[in-house]
């Protein structure tokens, strides 16, 4: 913009007498000079300072050392807390030194936005603590003005110890700090904790340097977890574990305790470089072993609550603090260990027997097995389970050697896995039966002392090896099938549900070919031993001489006579014996 004073006819101006003379250069000079420190020179979009120079309905009419005054609404004033007057210097932000009617734009509202984002800077520069106003809750914290300028209030920033309710807050003034400051989102957030913080700084050194084991404290509840509580103790945070807050066992300490409730604390531990306090609140208290009544004695009947089932047993609490142990073996009389829920749940109350007490170590076993008789000290024990008796158990569990029988409660047998059948051979007991399935069994020992019992099944009936040994005679053709092979033979099933082997070598065809498993051929019995139940097979040898054919005619009566009884026995348990013993003495009488 030109100054005024360079398009100024000064030649019409008349003498300093005011009789027409000229000013001489110097003369001019000086003018100009002097005229030119009567204006300001105004830059826009900034804070000057200005004066009230008049006040209408509408407007305030304000001079800032230019050509011409400025006019701000009047509106823009009504924040003041004392009334404007002429002659009051106001801070005024240049929006436009002349607008299409030449008027100067100035606007007090942006001067103060503008003062305030210079002051909200300088706080955050110089770390200044400043006064703000709780307007209004919002998502996840407060809104804070301050300046006239609305700042976010993180709720993780308001104090040190968790809010839950921050409705408190709204409409109190609040002393914070500027943290951070978005310009391009024109963003501010500010902090209250900070300055908690630091206060806490000089607290928290005097707690930490005084701290000792022992001491008692006074806390405020700030932090629940299921392993534990954080107690906030005036600065610094100390756990309380789950097992310290009570002698008696709780599944979470919310059962006991609540947020922000005040208790008396002990220091346990301290870790001076982690900074770390361990508290205890029931040590506050007597231990319950101490007032555990002198009359429960080793024998003695207590009554409790399970309170907790593990896998080797389970805890029965008779008072608060005070627990046994029921062991798993003496759960049951059974001299097979069973799965302690088998037996018992948490939460059930029941009645057991003082087995061990240390009063001084403050541990106690307990029983249950012993509120009932002993099945092995009955007297009738020998009788019932004597050598050759039969009986109908339950299976209770399987082993590679074989399987473990429940006749009654407390009374429990083995049944090896060569005891199962006469004809099959049974790898794993699995293949035979399945737990908690019924079986019949005879006793083949008794010893009542060590409660031991020693079952068989295939007992049951009479051992057909004496009869096979008159009708898988060396030299005999049967028919079989193949149910497995591996790289040495086949395994053959033949009548009455026996086995037999056969080598590889003895497994070729006439075609030449393997024979393999699922076909249905005839084998020739090459040995035969009762005692070790082996009966051993070829099938490649049975044309190779006009023999083989004659003694396969010579067999057929035989094999017919073997078929008829085949179609009476199941394979499975034998089937019915007697039809054997009849055929085996047909055989005697032939002979």
């Amino acid at each position: 913009m030109a100054n005024p004073v360079d398009n100024f006819d000064w030649d019409l101006i008349t003498d300093k007498k005011g009789m027409g003379g000229s000013y001489s250069q110097k003369e001019r000079e000086q003018l100009e000079k002097m005229y030119e420190n009567t204006l300001t020179q105004v830059e826009e979009k900034k804070v000057v300072q200005g004066v009230v120079v008049g006040i209408t309905d509408r407007d305030v009419i304000v001079n800032i050392g230019f050509k011409s005054d400025g006019l701000i609404p009047l509106s823009e004033f009504r924040d003041q807390d004392v009334q404007l007057k002429v002659g009051d210097e106001v801070e005024v932000f240049v929006e436009d030194q002349e607008d299409k009617n030449g008027q100067l734009i100035l606007s007090r509202k942006k001067a103060k936005i503008v003062k305030a984002w210079d002051m909200i800077q300088e706080a955050l520069d110089k770390d200044l603590v400043i006064d703000g106003f709780v307007k209004r809750r919002t998502k996840g914290g407060l809104i804070v003005d301050i300046f006239s300028i609305e700042a976010f209030l993180p709720g993780s920033q308001i104090d040190v110890k968790p809010i839950r309710d921050f409705d408190i807050f709204v409409g109190k003034k609040m002393e914070v700090k500027v943290v951070k400051i978005n310009n391009t989102n024109d963003n501010v957030v500010v902090s209250h904790k900070v300055l908690i913080e630091k206060d806490l700084e000089k607290q928290k050194a005097e707690i930490l340097n005084n701290l000792e084991k022992g001491q008692v404290l006074e806390g405020v509840i700030k932090n629940m977890t299921n392993f534990g509580v954080f107690i906030d103790l005036g600065g610094v945070d100390g756990l309380l574990h789950i097992t310290d807050i009570s002698w008696g066992r709780i599944n979470h300490p919310e059962e006991v305790l609540k947020l922000d409730q005040k208790v008396n604390v002990v220091v346990l531990d301290f870790d001076e470089e982690k900074k770390r306090i361990s508290l205890g609140m029931k040590q506050l208290t007597a231990h319950p072993w101490d007032s555990l009544p002198a009359d429960i004695t080793v024998g003695s009947k207590v009554k409790g609550k399970i309170v907790n089932v593990a896998d080797y047993g389970a805890f029965l609490e008779i008072l608060p603090g005070i627990e046994g142990l029921i062991h798993v073996s003496e759960m049951s009389w059974s001299q097979h260990l069973r799965n302690p829920q088998d037996f018992l749940k948490v939460g059930d109350e029941l009645e057991a027997v003082t087995l061990t007490l240390d009063r001084d170590e403050r541990k106690m076993s307990l029983g249950i097995k012993q509120l009932t008789e002993d099945p092995w000290t009955k007297s009738d024990v020998l009788t019932k389970y004597g050598v050759g008796t039969k009986h109908t158990g339950l299976v209770r569990n399987l082993t590679n050697f074989g399987l473990f029988l429940e006749l009654e409660e407390g009374i429990d047998g083995l049944v090896h896995v060569s005891d199962l059948s006469w004809t099959k051979k049974i790898k794993h007991p699995s293949e035979f039966v399945k737990v908690n399935e019924k079986l019949d069994v005879v006793v083949l020992e008794l010893d009542a002392e060590n409660r031991k019992l020693a079952l068989g099944h295939k007992q049951l009936e009479e051992n057909p090896w004496n009869t096979f040994e008159d009708i898988f005679t060396i030299g005999s053709i049967h028919k079989g099938t193949i149910i497995s092979k591996n790289d040495k033979g086949a395994v053959v099933e033949l009548q009455y549900g026996i086995e037999g082997f056969c080598a590889t070598k003895n497994l070729v065809k006439l075609d030449g070919k393997l024979a393999e498993v699922g076909e249905n051929l005839e084998f020739r019995v090459t040995e035969f031993s009762k005692d070790d139940r082996k009966i051993t097979l070829t099938h490649s040898r049975l044309n190779e001489s006009g023999e083989d054919k004659k003694d396969s005619s010579n067999k057929k009566p035989k094999q017919k006579s073997v078929k008829d009884v085949n179609k009476e026995v199941e394979k499975s348990t034998l089937g019915d014996i007697e039809a054997l013993s009849n055929l085996k003495d047909q055989m005697n009488k032939g002979k």
